[in-house]
């Protein structure tokens, strides 16, 4: 994966950084995985805003991705890398000996026609998916599940990963993107190696209009508001506005917003970076 830096021929293309598709091995997507997807402008069932600064963007179809990796003792056959609209990352298609077909999340290194399995007794290999009890210390993981049988939540986007770094008892400990290190229960399953398309953070869109195409509307600062819209707004002249703090009046930019009783606190090891 690499990304090219394109010649200033407009004033869009000056800073632009795009991602190329050299990875990708088919344009269309499998039909049988694919779902409508309607989408709301940020407004709720009653037609009112609940949401600000979502609207427009290019009409999409969602691709159902298996984040349970719950087909054990079937090698899958990678048949293609795609592209997938929905996410950072690239998909895989599986095709499986029974003919079914199935989407995974593309391990960085993943390639067409490679061999992919599930399961217990699995060996640690990159795109494999196997319960934290088995995968070796030290082993870099992802799509990592917070409960048994739920499906990957943690460690899901485009060149991110885990670490795993011991096992006490009944649970592992994973050092996640964020820099947190947090327990989660031995049976609970992770795919081994890195997601692909790790140089997505280096891509720069270059111009506004990008921005509008993923359905993002212009975001108004809070210091540019009148005082009845925003803590921060008002003033005489450009004001700075105050301390920082959300519209509804919660400090930001190092005021603590986590729940000092939460439930997941006790399974935290360490706290994520500042």
């Amino acid at each position: 994966m690499a990304v090219r830096k394109l010649n200033p021929v407009t004033p869009g293309q000056r800073h632009k950084i795009a991602g190329t598709f050299e990875s990708i091995t088919a344009s269309t997507p499998e039909k049988s995985l694919l779902k409508p997807m309607t989408s709301s402008g940020g407004r709720n069932a009653g037609g009112r805003m609940t949401m600000r600064y979502i609207g427009g963007g290019h009409k999409r179809k969602y691709r159902v991705i298996d984040f349970k990796r719950d087909k054990d003792g079937i090698a899958g056959v990678v048949e293609s890398i795609q592209y997938d609209p929905n996410r950072t990352a690239r998909i895989a298609l599986l095709v499986f000996p029974d003919g079914e077909k199935r989407y995974m999340l593309a391990t960085n290194g993943l390639k067409v026609g490679q061999k992919v399995e599930t399961g217990t007794g699995v060996a640690p290999e990159v795109g494999n998916t196997l319960p934290l009890s088995e995968i070796p210390l030290g082993t870099l993981v992802h799509n990592i599940e917070l409960h048994p049988s739920q499906g990957g939540v943690m460690a899901r986007s485009a060149g991110t990963y885990a670490q795993l770094t011991s096992r006490e008892g009944k649970y592992a400990i994973v050092k996640l993107p964020s820099g947190e290190s947090r327990m989660v229960l031995v049976t609970c399953r992770a795919t081994v190696g890195i997601v692909g398309n790790t140089e997505h953070n280096l891509e720069r869109s270059g111009k506004a209009g990008r921005s509008r195409w993923l359905g993002r509307r212009p975001r108004v600062r809070g210091v540019a508001m009148n005082p009845v819209d925003h803590p921060m707004g008002g003033g005489e002249g450009r004001s700075s506005g105050g301390h920082p703090r959300s519209r509804k009046g919660l400090l930001a930019k190092g005021f603590k917003t986590r729940a000092k009783k939460k439930a997941s606190n006790r399974y935290i090891v360490e706290k994520r970076k500042k």
